[in-house]
C-alpha cells in the first residue's frame, strides 16, 4: 500500500519557517518533519510513498534528490584527474518517493484527486504532513479491513479547533463537521484508509477534503473512526515546534517508535 502525505500547503500559521520552505520539511529534531511521518509508516513496513507537494515543492524534491548522499560516508577521489565518489557507508531508508507537484493554491481534496493515478485501483494511507504521532498502523489497517467502508480516520481526544466527529459504539462516523463551542474534544487527526472510490467523492481543485468528500461519505455512512489513545501533536506554530523540539532533545519522544 502507498502512503499519500499532503505537503502542498503555505504554512501561514507558523510563517517564521514556511517562508523558506514548506511546513513538512520544517526541521525536528535534525529532521523535516516529514521524515518522522514517513518513519512511523517505514516502521510498519509501508515504504512506498507519494508527496502532494505544492508551496516551494522544489524544496522537496532537492532534499530527497540528494538523500542518498546526505545520508552516505563518501570519498571524493580527484587523484586521478578524475572525479571518482566512493560510497563507504549509507544509512538512507529503502523508501520509493514519489513527489507531485499538485499545485500552488489546490485545496486538501484536489491534491488527492490529482495524484489518483499514482494509487491506482488499490486503497491507501493519507494524512497530513505536520503532525507526529504513534498511532499503530498496522491496528489501524486491521480495523479498517474489518468494516469495508470507505474511508477510515484516526480519532483523538484532544480540545482543539479541529473538525469534531459524531461517532457511534460501533466506531461507524455519522456525520463530520466543523467544531461549536457545544462539542466534545474527539478530532480528525489524519492517518486515514481510504479505498480507491474515495477519490471519486473529490469534484476537482478546489473541493477542501475535510468539508464535501468527508461530510458525504459520512452522511452514507462510509467513513469509520479508529479511535487513537496515544500521542499525537501537530506543528502548526513555532511553540508547538518548540515543545517537539524540547522533547525530541529530552529522549522523551512518544512518535519515535522505529530504532
Amino acid at each position: 500500500m502507498k502512503v499519500v502525505i499532503l505537503a502542498g500547503g503555505f504554512g501561514t500559521r507558523i510563517s517564521e519557517e514556511s517562508q523558506f520552505k514548506p511546513k513538512p520539511m520544517v526541521d525536528l529534531g535534525g529532521m523535516p518533519i516529514l521524515l518522522h511521518i514517513m518513519k512511523l509508516y517505514s516502521h510498519y513496513g509501508f515504504n512506498e510513498f507519494v508527496i502532494c507537494a505544492g508551496y516551494k515543492q522544489h524544496v522537496i524534491k532537492e532534499y530527497f534528490a540528494d538523500y542518498f548522499l546526505h545520508t552516505s560516508d563518501i570519498t571524493y577521489d580527484f587523484t586521478e584527474g578524475k572525479n571518482d565518489m566512493i560510497v563507504h557507508r549509507n544509512n538512507s531508508e529503502r523508501w520509493k518517493v514519489t513527489v507531485v507537484d499538485t499545485g500552488l493554491n489546490t485545496m486538501t481534496g484536489g491534491r488527492v484527486k490529482r495524484i489518483k493515478e499514482f494509487v491506482g485501483n488499490e486503497p491507501f494511507f493519507l494524512t497530513y504532513g505536520d503532525g507526529v504521532s504513534n498511532v499503530d498502523i498496522s491496528k489501524l489497517l486491521e480495523f479498517h479491513r474489518s468494516h469495508g467502508k470507505l474511508v477510515t480516520m484516526s480519532a483523538y481526544n484532544a480540545g482543539q479547533r479541529f473538525g469534531v466527529l459524531d461517532i457511534d459504539e460501533s466506531g461507524r462516523i455519522n456525520e463530520f463537521r466543523e467544531k461549536t463551542k457545544g462539542d466534545g474534544n474527539l478530532i480528525n487527526i489524519g492517518f486515514m484508509v481510504c479505498q480507491p472510490e474515495f477519490i471519486d467523492y473529490i469534484e476537482g481543485d478546489d473541493t477542501i477534503l475535510e468539508k464535501a468528500p468527508l461530510e458525504r461519505a459520512a452522511a452514507e455512512q462510509q467513513l469509520m473512526a479508529y479511535k487513537h489513545e496515544g500521542f499525537w501533536q501537530c506543528m502548526d506554530t513555532v511553540r508547538e515546534k518548540e515543545q517537539l523540539e524540547k522533547m525530541w532533545a529530552a529522549g522523551n519522544a512518544p512518535w519515535k517508535v522505529w530504532d
